[in-house]
């Protein structure tokens, strides 16, 4: 299997043979968490930087009535908080929804990495930046879209974002997580996420089975989800912005 991490780092730009061989050292050494357990808790001051090699976790926020806030689903490839070697502080938890291998990388490493590799250092920088474009899709979403949008842009996101590391195939992929998670996830009780799902199967959108997603027509749910994948900032973009950058010079 191919390291998802340089999976994903190639969407924003070419990878030499020499960094490939970075990033493989950087995820080498990898431990396993088991499946509803916290990878970072809220309020926590990291030495190192967390990056999910297999499985899937979530970014949630708890509220004080004990009810999880999902911000953010974090797939292979996926930092959990890049953000906190600049930061210090985490404020949302991060939890594993299966067991996930994940690797967790010393900020002195990654400062190290970023001075000696400029162009790993600005696919870093892009993999930050879109993490934000995703966080700031989602709250358009939970604003003006319907539950049964919303759970279709959802769909339709995690479409995307699984293809970029191999995990996605003829629209099918695994979503392994609870209708509890989802409603957490949307905003909505569990008896709400079920109507909405079978919303989507009456109307021909998608197809669910042992928490396998198959998307019969992408186009079509696209449509209906109002789903641009324009904020997913694919297709090298760090280099597009390098071109544009000489071409100004």
């Amino acid at each position: 299997m191919r390291n998802p991490l340089v999976m994903k780092l190639e969407r924003a730009l070419p990878l030499t043979l020499e960094d490939r061989a970075c990033l493989a050292a950087l995820t080498a050494k990898q431990r396993v968490v088991p499946a509803r357990e916290d990878i970072i808790r809220d309020g926590e001051r990291p030495q190192d930087v967390r990056l999910i090699i297999e499985g899937f976790a979530c970014r949630y926020k708890l509220m004080s009535s004990g009810r999880r806030s999902i911000m953010a689903y974090l797939l292979p490839g996926d930092f959990c908080d890049l953000h906190g070697a600049i930061l210090g502080r985490m404020d949302h938890g991060v939890i594993s929804l299966t067991p996930c291998s994940v690797v967790d990388v010393p900020h002195t490493t990654i400062y190290e990495m970023m001075d000696a590799r400029p162009q790993l250092g600005r696919a870093l920088w892009w993999s930050m930046l879109a993490d934000e474009a995703i966080l700031r899709e989602w709250l358009v979403t939970m604003g003006q879209r319907s539950a049964e949008q919303q759970l279709a842009h959802l769909l339709c996101e995690l479409r995307v974002r699984l293809s970029m590391v191999g995990m996605c195939r003829d629209n099918t992929f695994k979503l392994p997580v609870t209708q509890e998670e989802l409603g957490h996830t949307l905003g909505i009780s569990t008896v709400h996420v079920n109507r909405v799902l079978q919303h989507l199967r009456g109307n021909g959108l998608v197809r669910l089975l042992d928490k396998t997603v198959l998307i019969p027509n992408v186009v079509a749910l696209e449509k209906f989800a109002e789903f641009d994948s324009d904020y997913l900032n694919l297709g090298n973009p760090v280099r597009q912005a390098e071109t544009l950058l000489s071409e100004s010079a």
